[in-house]
Formats: structure tokens, C-alpha cells, sequence
């Protein structure tokens, strides 16, 4: 690790899984100052919650590592930042991802400064991503992880400048058996854990399920892309674009898949098959743009990018849009992509990520597509 690592004090958020766990280790033996800190995230009360498993395992994994282990409750901060966005994000007719909400608000928003005002020089995560400096320039640059297939550089594309100076990602050189190897080695006891599903903190639930909690059902109908009526739907809020199941139609052997919301109507149109050509989209409009480095590239950009978690990279050519919206990073133009393939099922309100080779640029968030 290139930072120097002497009377440095790092927060480490430890989640209970093996990645936090070593994370933590890692940087105990490197001379690190380590404080381990679970976070209590919010959960809904009717939904079985891991939190205290997840904690004993996170305290088990501190007092084997010989660090100072603490439990900050942010419960409030991160419903209202991740769960009641999620919400209203799907209410509007948008398929979010809390995930990356999560991180910009409570990993690196509530839990970095409320550790810098603890004394903390830095903040350390279990992210399968490496940081770089530019000793010259004195920025910093995220680039994926070693472990392609773990990296998790797509849903840290809201962090800039001020976040990664203090931000370290101490796995991102290894890969998961790399770190399941470390972790058995240290004896460690989350080594054999399974990893963590769903969504971020809230984990595996029936996700409609809960959304009906608290968005109206408003029944319509279904047609297929050809105007042929299939059935009826439950409400357009529940559905996203490319989904196959939970869709009420009359069957056949043909699987439909969801290419289209029309709320004006309140029809919920569905391909036929997952080739139907109304699924594939070549351009996009992209609002809440950020780049990691905090000022725009030069356009038109030649770059790749990803329109969902662990897709692969995609060239495409990004424009300016003539409209200036202001974005919670900065004052920056909307943005135009071109795809050079169609992709299948662009979904309003899910994150697009750009590269250049290994370095990840920036992002922003899907809102519309046509080709």
C-alpha cells in the first residue's frame, strides 16, 4: 500500500462478511491504527433481519484481528437516503439501485464524517476496487478491481475527490479466493462465510412485495409490442424494463419479457421472446452526471460503458446535451450516449458507468432510451 501507514487511524466498516474482515486484518498488519465499526443499517420490521448474526460474526472477526470494534445505528439516515428514494424512485415509474445510494449517503457520506470527526484519518471499505494517485496532479482515479469478475467499481461512481482522499479499498489487488485463502490463513471466522444477496442492507426480499406496502396497486392492461392483449398487470411501479417473471398474462409458450411502461395509458406493453427487437435500445439521455475526477472530459468521449452490474463493457460515444442541469456533484450538462451495439432492456433510473481501459470516469443515472 503506497500510503503511509505510520499513526494513521482507519475506520473500517464491518459488515460481517469475509471481504470487511480482511479488509480490516490487512491493513491491522500494515501498520494501520484499525477501528472496527458495524453499521445498523434500517430494516423493515416484518422482514427477517440479520442484523445480530451480523454483528456478532463482525465483533468475533475484530477481537480475532486484536482491534477496537464499535456499533453506529444509523437506521434514520439510511431510511430516509436509501430506502424512502427507493420508493419514490419506483413510484415514479424508475427501477433505482439503493445500492449505489448507499454508498453515496451512508458508506462514504454519514460513516466517513462522522469517522473524520472521530479522529479517523481514513475510512476503509470490503469493495472489490483499487484506488490510484496522481502524485503530480493530486487527484485521485478508481480503476476496476484485480478479481474482474468481484469488481465493484460500478457502484461507486457517485464518489469524487474529497470522498477518496480519505477512502482506502484494501482487497481490490486480490481475488475472492485470494481473500477466502487470507482469511483462513489469519483464522478469521467469517473465512467460510457465504456472501450477502439482495438488496444493500435490506437483503433477500420479495422486493413487489414490499413495494405494495407502500405504493398503490393500480391494475391495466397487458399487450405485446404487436397491439395483441396478453392479460393484466398490477401496476407499471412494480415492473421493470427486461423483466420475465411475475407477469400476468395468458401463457403460451413464447416467455414475455417487459419492453415498455406507457403510464399515459396505463398498459404494460411485453416482447415476445428476448430477441423481440423492442427491447433493444441504441441511444440514451443521461441526467445526474458525475465524473470522479470533479471536471468534465472533452466531447465528444470515446469510451466504454455499463448499463448494469457485471455487464461487460460496451463501446459507445458519449455527447453533450444542450440543457445545463444541475446535479448534486456540480453544475453539468445531461449527456447523450451511442451505443456502437444495441443493448437489450435500458432501464430508466439504473446507472450507466463509463471506462477508459481500467479507470472508471464517472456514471449517471438512465432516463430515457430509444433507437
Amino acid at each position: 500500500m503506497e500510503i503511509e501507514s505510520k499513526q494513521k487511524t482507519v475506520f473500517v466498516g464491518m459488515s460481517g462478511g469475509v471481504d470487511s474482515s480482511v479488509a480490516a486484518a490487512l491493513l491491522a498488519e500494515r501498520g494501520f491504527d484499525v477501528v472496527g465499526i458495524h453499521i445498523k443499517m434500517w430494516s423493515d420490521p416484518a422482514i427477517p433481519c440479520n442484523f445480530k448474526e451480523d454483528r456478532y460474526d463482525a465483533m468475533a472477526a475484530a477481537e480475532k484481528i486484536g482491534i477496537p470494534f464499535q456499533t453506529w445505528d444509523l437506521t434514520e439516515e439510511y431510511r430516509t437516503a436509501v430506502v424512502e428514494y427507493m420508493i419514490h424512485e419506483y413510484a415514479m415509474g424508475r427501477t433505482p439501485n439503493p445500492d449505489i445510494m448507499c454508498n453515496r449517503h451512508i458508506k462514504f457520506g454519514f460513516f466517513l464524517k462522522k469517522a473524520l470527526e472521530r479522529g479517523a484519518d481514513y475510512i476503509a471499505t470490503g469493495h472489490y476496487v483499487r484506488k490510484t494517485q496522481n502524485i503530480k496532479h493530486k487527484t485521485q482515479s478508481l480503476r476496476t478491481a484485480k478479481d474482474t469478475n468481484k469488481d465493484q467499481s460500478y457502484f461507486l461512481w457517485t464518489l469524487g475527490q474529497e470522498e477518496l482522499r480519505h477512502a482506502l479499498f484494501p482487497i481490490g489487488e486480490y481475488t475472492k479466493p485470494d481473500v477466502r485463502d487470507m482469511a483462513r490463513k489469519m483464522g478469521l471466522p467469517t473465512a467460510e462465510k457465504k456472501d450477502s444477496q439482495g438488496i444493500c442492507f435490506i437483503g433477500e426480499i420479495d422486493l413487489t412485495a414490499f413495494l405494495k406496502k407502500h405504493i398503490p396497486e393500480e391494475r391495466g392492461v397487458v399487450m405485446t409490442t404487436a397491439g395483441r392483449r396478453v392479460g393484466e398487470h398490477d401496476g407499471l411501479s412494480f415492473y421493470t424494463i427486461g423483466q420475465r417473471e411475475g407477469i400476468k398474462s395468458g401463457g403460451g409458450g413464447i416467455p414475455y419479457y417487459v419492453a415498455e411502461k406507457d403510464f399515459a395509458t396505463n398498459t404494460l406493453v411485453v416482447a415476445e421472446g428476448p430477441y423481440d427487437e423492442k427491447l433493444f435500445k441504441d441511444t440514451m439521455d443521461i441526467t445526474d452526471v458525475h465524473w470522479i475526477a470533479g471536471t468534465e472530459p472533452a466531447f465528444p468521449l470515446a469510451c466504454t460503458a455499463r448499463i448494469r452490474y457485471r455487464q461487460p463493457l460496451q463501446s459507445c460515444i458519449v455527447n453533450l446535451q444542450p440543457v445545463e442541469a444541475k446535479t448534486f456533484a456540480s453544475t453539468t450538462h445531461n449527456l447523450q450516449v451511442i451505443f456502437a451495439k444495441s443493448q437489450r432492456a435500458v432501464t430508466p433510473g439504473q446507472s450507466i458507468v463509463f471506462y477508459q481501459g481500467e479507470e472508471m470516469l464517472g456514471g449517471g443515472v438512465i432516463a430515457s432510451a430509444r433507437v
